[in-house]
């Protein structure tokens, strides 16, 4: 596999953020499964050259959380009330971070057991399974294909509702000075979300990370602009808390969970911090890097929600920022702003999935057919984004969808799964019963599945209503 990638020049990989450890990997495959379990220090034999201090890890997490998502709080404000939102915001907080640091954990004694530097999220999957009980072991390999196309769908069709985010926001500009058509709202949206596809493919055909750093700068300055003048807007008036619900419905509920968990969830970014952390043990604690990264976002996407909710109430939408007045020159900078960044965030996100399914394509093809088989993946790649925002072109209801079955299965799910196999088995190889770990695992696992469960059915009868109401041309987009 390395030999192809050789002749074939360059070929793109994934970056950091879901790069699949092939050494590590390697390792894990030839070691015994009882595992080695002597003095070992994982740290130092990382690379130390590209190193980040504990304030650029800092950064970084944040970065990795405090995207467009924010934008969506207000809506699951909506769903959940003033009281329980914000309750329920710290609470989903708090579960988040602490399953981030059961990854963070096992990835560090995993690295232990099977003598490597590093792992991946993939990777350390199938250590916990290689390392775990007998029964497990057989399904190491499942274990890391699962993580990995979790990420891939994740990552993937978390960018449909960034297409939908900006056919929405460029509509709301162009519709009042153009003014709109006679045909019904959902039509009217698709016509905006076939156009990108114009300048989506010629995006994602850029090869080299390196040559995305400028398009990562400007999205990073547009967000940092529109961020401000949309706070401006959410504290020019400031409503009565009386106005507003301020708890949930059996409905609401699961919609909430699903749209703070699509906002907030950043797991991962965390492992490929850690493996390039100056000093890595410094991650995770009561007062590590990653809680004081958590502490920062609930508190932003709180007030966000919060606020917006507070500001627009029952009328808000699926971002924030499509409340904004249309009529008004700030509110359109913000939503021309926001659609740019969100439009040079695409390729960097299409990196990472490009990345995942090329891995798995390479082995199976020769090398004169690399550079056909490279655009035409990029192509139909883009084109899955495109037709499915066709097909729900309501960026509410995909947030929550998205929330409900990706990021509930990653976020939750595997890290609970991982930490029991990880602790199933003391570092002197011995299996141990923890009634305390079961427990909390198990309860982590179930709320995941029923966050899938429940979250997805919710999310399909938004999506069914949708439909009923983009019938109405006068009906806004939400």
């Amino acid at each position: 596999m390395e030999k192809k990638r050789k002749e074939s020049g360059p070929v793109p990989t994934a970056p950091s953020l879901t790069t699949l450890n092939m050494s590590s990997m390697v390792t894990l495959a030839e070691k015994n499964p009882d595992g080695d379990f002597g003095e070992y220090d994982p740290f130092a034999h990382r690379e130390t050259t590209h190193q980040y201090s504990n304030m650029g890890a800092l950064a970084h997490l944040l970065k990795g959380s405090l995207g467009s998502g924010i934008l969506a709080m207000p809506l699951a404000f909506k769903n959940g009330g003033l009281v329980f939102g914000a309750i329920g915001t710290v609470l989903i907080g708090i579960v988040c971070t602490h399953c981030v640091q059961l990854l963070v954990q096992s990835a560090q004694k995993l690295c232990v057991r099977r003598r490597v530097p590093a792992l991946d999220m993939s990777t350390t999957a199938e250590a916990a399974f290689l390392t775990g009980p007998a029964l497990l072991r057989p399904y190491a390999t499942v274990a890391r294909r699962f993580v990995t196309t979790a990420l891939f769908c994740t990552y993937y069709f978390g960018l449909t509702a960034y297409v939908v985010f900006m056919a929405e926001s460029i509509k709301q500009v162009v519709d009042h000075y153009a003014g709109k058509p006679d045909i019904d709202e959902l039509s009217y949206t698709r016509i905006y979300i076939a156009l990108l596809v114009l300048i989506l493919i010629p995006l994602s055909m850029i090869r080299k990370l390196k040559h995305l750093v400028p398009f990562s700068m400007v999205a990073n300055l547009c967000i940092v602009v529109g961020f401000s003048i949309t706070l401006y807007y959410l504290f020019d008036q400031v409503n009565d808390p009386a106005t507003r619900s301020y708890g949930t419905s059996l409905k609401g509920l699961p919609i909430f969970f699903a749209t703070v968990l699509f906002a907030m969830e950043g797991i991962g970014t965390v492992l490929p911090v850690e493996n390039t952390m100056r000093e890595p043990k410094r991650l995770i604690g009561w007062n590590g890097v990653l809680t004081i990264a958590m502490v920062v976002v609930v508190v932003l996407f709180a007030g966000m929600g919060f606020f917006g909710y507070l500001r627009y109430g029952e009328d808000v939408k699926g971002s924030i920022t499509l409340n904004l007045p249309a009529e008004e020159i700030p509110a359109q900078a913000v939503k021309l702003l926001l659609a740019v960044a969100i439009l040079f965030t695409y390729p960097l996100q299409m990196y990472v999935a490009i990345g995942i399914v090329w891995d798995q394509l390479l082995p199976h093809l020769r090398t004169s057919l690399h550079e056909v088989a490279q655009i035409t993946m990029r192509v139909v790649m883009v084109l899955g984004t495109i037709v499915t925002a066709l097909a729900v072109p309501k960026l509410g209801p995909v947030i929550s969808l998205i929330g409900a079955l990706f990021f509930s299965i990653l976020g939750l799910f595997i890290p609970a799964v991982v930490d029991t196999a990880t602790e199933w088995v003391q570092d002197g190889g011995a299996c141990r019963k923890n009634v305390y770990l079961f427990v909390k695992n198990g309860i982590l696992v179930v709320v995941s599945l029923l966050s899938v469960v429940a979250g997805s059915y919710s999310s399909v009868l938004d999506i069914i209503s949708a439909y009923g109401e983009g019938a109405n041309p006068a009906n806004p987009s939400s």
